[in-house]
């Protein structure tokens, strides 16, 4: 049985790419600097943003423009430009947790990213078993050891997981880890050849989508040789 559903956030659980874009261009416009490129955002998109920013704004003070960045997170937030999961998705999450599923968000994001995601009150409290971000793990994706944590702390067996992400390198990090691993090719900005290096067990158009193949996965399980 998949008894931990384990989801991505940025353009899994919420599009994001092209709002935070439109996010980072401000906070780099605040700091005084010229707007990165969408070729150069969606080239690092995925990337940790304290890895990613530099590539995409060569010379920037990093520190200035996190501290920027994490105060526009917040408004962008409060005003709904960015992080708005869609009524449908919560729904799937529901559909999942009625079904015995725990689900859980594991993101590359830093936990001053995700706080307004977690607050007491937000759409997601009390749908969710835990979260993991780079504030309580000790390695990130695409090292297949961003899963040890849940993994010691949940005791499941990693065949008994799945994670539901965007990116090739969520797809390295999982089935790394030996967890099942489904595509969601939502934001349009991949396509099934990029996940190649990778073993995936299922591609779905839309996060809605993933109650219905997980449950596919598990039927097409064979049984335990006894």
């Amino acid at each position: 049985m998949i008894r931990t559903v384990v989801v991505d956030v940025d353009d899994t659980l919420c599009l994001t790419e092209a709002a935070c874009f439109e996010l980072e261009n401000e906070a780099l416009a605040r700091i005084g600097r010229d707007p990165m490129s969408r070729a150069a955002h969606v080239a690092t998109w995925g990337r940790p943003l304290h890895e990613a920013m530099p590539m995409r704004s060569p010379g920037l003070d990093l520190a200035a423009y996190l501290a920027v960045h994490h105060t526009l997170l917040r408004e962008y937030a409060a005003a709904g430009r960015v992080d708005v999961v869609p009524q449908a998705n919560l729904r799937t999450i529901d559909e999942l947790n009625a079904a015995g599923r725990e689900v859980m968000l594991l993101t590359s994001r830093t936990e001053a990213e995700m706080e307004h995601l977690t607050a007491p009150g937000h759409v997601l409290d009390g749908r969710l078993a835990a979260v993991y971000h780079a504030g309580n793990t000790r390695f990130g994706k695409p090292d297949p050891r961003a899963f040890d944590e849940l993994l010691a702390e949940t005791g499941r067996d990693p065949r008994e997981c799945l994670y539901v992400g965007d990116s090739p390198t969520d797809a390295q990090a999982a089935t790394g880890a030996g967890l099942r691993f489904v595509a969601c090719m939502q934001s349009g900005l991949r396509e099934p050849a990029d996940f190649a290096p990778h073993p995936v067990d299922a591609f779905i158009d839309a996060f809605h989508d993933l109650a219905g193949a997980v449950t596919r996965l598990e039927d097409a399980t064979p049984a335990p040789l006894r």
